[in-house]
């Protein structure tokens, strides 16, 4: 990008701002448009979403290991915190593992050095 000069203030400012709201415009458009996200599942609609079992279900319930709500004796699933856990639960590669295990050690060797 050229310089420009401060009489040329105005029109760049105002190209910035066109371009900002196609972006903006490109950014919503490529955000999945689910207004039914935050919506409550039954168990059985659950175990559809995560491609499991009723009983898998009910065992990870009572393991506490899954997010859910139980007004009374019907258990309900958020999706959006279905989503959450789901990515929560990430497993990380060995590569993962061993680039933090390489930080960590040279966090260690920086503390060392410094005492």
């Amino acid at each position: 990008m050229e310089p420009f000069s401060f009489e040329k203030l105005p029109e760049v400012i105002r190209i910035l701002f066109e371009k900002v709201e196609h972006m903006e415009e490109l950014l919503q458009d490529l955000q999945p448009q689910s207004p039914n996200e935050n919506e409550l599942l039954t168990i059985h609609e659950a175990a559809e979403f995560l491609k499991v079992t009723v009983p898998a279900l009910y065992t990870k319930v009572s393991r506490q290991e899954i997010p859910v709500s139980k007004p009374g004796k019907r258990l309900y699933f958020n999706k959006t915190e279905l989503r959450k856990w789901i990515i929560a639960s990430r497993k990380k590669t060995v590569m993962e593992i061993r680039k933090e295990a390489e930080e960590h050690m040279k966090m260690l060797n920086k503390h060392k050095n410094f005492i």
